[in-house]
């Protein structure tokens, strides 16, 4: 077992470092520039459409629900042990590739998010069904690929990344822990809590992401604004040691282009890691949301990406870099190594604010990865959905969930990490030809929202027929005229005024999203 698990690592670590980071930023910049830098140019908009959210609709959920699910997804351990082992590996340095990769991200996730919206399915409960199996079947007409698509996620999602993250939680209120909680009474706390949520399919993990998600970053932002403003005097020596570490030499890491080797790498490795952008899991939430405009989402998902890297990594490496836990010369000395990675954040907490924060830091992280679990178990669903709508059919992936939780609390998963680490790598090398292959689509979405809030329009409306922006028209009767039209009435009967007519009959205006 242990030479599988050494060779699946190398394996592992071989795909991650020579393909699959670089075609993802590779992909990232090149979405960056397809959209004109969406990312920037409407951060504005994303905000108020995740606002604007909270109502949902009949025949799905709301915006704000499909983005609390994907933010719990992207919010978990990787915030926490994954910023911490950037730094030990990567230096300070990391931090600020982390950021790097988080913007280019952000187009990457707008785009997966804004198709998922455009070939998403009306579900036989009346709900919608999307993601990259959709898109693939629909857009790129291979069903097959599709199937393939799903397949993969229902391993990834609601077998190995739970058991990897159930065995993540377990850690932290097992013997070891603060809690002190044997490892059956680990596992029987996590199944009992995840069969509340999972069990009652994707509409119950909703509400619950409806509040958990928000609230849960909230609480550790808060908690490192705290960290930070009793060390504010040290905030701009380690701005600038974060920013010339990433171009700079790192004494640890084997002189200067060994140092900026390293903080690149681990920091784009991590980065990419926590927020998920380009894997095709966050999608899957996306297409549920019932919405007027799929850039609607594809906005709202973006900002994922943002929240996720920008505030809640930071807020963890800010709560490190401040403590006087770490320290290059600690890592150079051999004293902090990658296995500190687990406990270093608590350490810095505990440093700051006392020993009294061992057990809130450990219902944290309990509560990021419990967010994460939930999350992929919804992803699994849809992904059986796409499979076959036979409504006995979703049972399935909901068992398997709950069982996985019990089992990676109990079990050693090396394999189980290098595996999930092999097969999430081939979801994100497919997804990525997928985004590249139907990019003239999201381009085209993208214009019409752009040509709509040119001309004055708050809430721009989508048809996917006779459409000159995109390419062709959509198939299915989701985004036809009719539904453009009963979306109007919507906005009317929402706000007292009518919207203006979409885009779509309007002639087509140059943006500086052109394909």
């Amino acid at each position: 077992m242990d030479a599988l698990a050494a060779q699946l690592e190398a394996v592992s670590d071989w795909i991650t470092l020579h393909i699959t980071m670089w075609v993802l930023v590779g992909t990232g910049i090149l979405l960056t520039i397809r959209t004109g830098f969406v990312q920037l140019r409407r951060l504005p908009d994303m905000f108020r459409q995740v606002a604007g959210s909270r109502s949902g609709a009949q025949g799905g959920i709301s915006s704000f629900q499909a983005f609390t699910i994907s933010l719990a997804a992207r919010v978990g351990i990787g915030n926490v042990f994954g910023v911490a082992a950037a730094l030990i590996l990567g230096g300070p340095g990391a931090i600020f590739w982390m950021w790097v990769v988080a913007l280019v991200g952000m187009a990457t996730a707008f785009f997966e998010a804004t198709l998922a919206q455009m070939f998403k399915v009306r579900h036989t409960d009346g709900s919608f069904r999307g993601g990259p199996a959709y898109y693939m079947a629909r857009g790129m007409r291979s069903r097959p690929l599709g199937v393939a698509f799903a397949g993969l996620t229902i391993f990834t999602c609601g077998f190995s990344i739970i058991m990897v993250q159930s065995n993540a939680v377990a850690g932290v209120i097992g013997p070891d822990s603060p809690l002190h909680l044997p490892p059956s009474a680990a596992a029987a706390v996590l199944v009992g809590l995840s069969a509340l949520v999972i069990l009652g399919g994707v509409r119950r993990v909703a509400r619950v992401t409806e509040w958990m998600a928000p609230i849960m970053a909230l609480v550790y932002v808060v908690m490192a604004v705290v960290i930070v403003a009793l060390h504010i005097t040290q905030l701009p020596g380690i701005m600038v040691t974060i920013i010339s570490s990433a171009f700079g030499p790192a004494p640890f890491a084997g002189g200067v282009t060994g140092g900026i080797i390293a903080a690149l790498t681990n920091g784009t490795r991590r980065g990419l890691f926590s927020n998920e952008a380009g894997q095709g899991t966050a999608p899957f939430a996306a297409a549920t949301a019932t919405v007027a405009h799929p850039v609607q989402q594809g906005l709202i998902q973006s900002l994922g990406v943002f929240v996720d890297t920008i505030i809640v990594c930071t807020a963890t490496a800010f709560i490190i870099l401040v403590s006087g836990v770490y320290s290059p010369a600690l890592v150079q000395a051999g004293t902090l190594t990658p296995k500190a990675a687990g406990t270093l954040t608590s350490d810095a907490v505990a440093a700051t604010l006392g020993s009294w924060t061992a057990v809130p830091m450990a219902i944290v992280i309990f509560v990021l990865a419990f967010s994460s679990i939930i999350a992929a178990a919804t992803y699994s669903e849809v992904s059986m959905t796409f499979i076959s709508e036979r409504p006995e059919w979703r049972w399935l992936p909901r068992l398997v969930s709950v069982v996985s939780t019990g089992l990676g609390a109990l079990a050693s998963l090396t394999v189980v990490w290098n595996t999930v680490d092999i097969t999430m790598a081939v979801m994100t090398l497919t997804n990525l030809v997928a985004l590249i292959w139907l990019a003239r689509w999201g381009v085209g979405a993208l214009r019409d929202w752009d040509a709509q809030r040119a001309s004055g329009r708050v809430a721009p409306l989508f048809s996917g027929v006779g459409n000159p922006y995109l390419p062709g028209d959509l198939p299915g009767d989701v985004w036809t005229g009719e539904r453009t039209h009963l979306a109007e009435a919507d906005s009317i009967a929402d706000d007292g005024v009518p919207a203006a007519t979409p885009a779509s009959s309007q002639p087509a205006a140059s943006t500086g999203a052109d394909a």
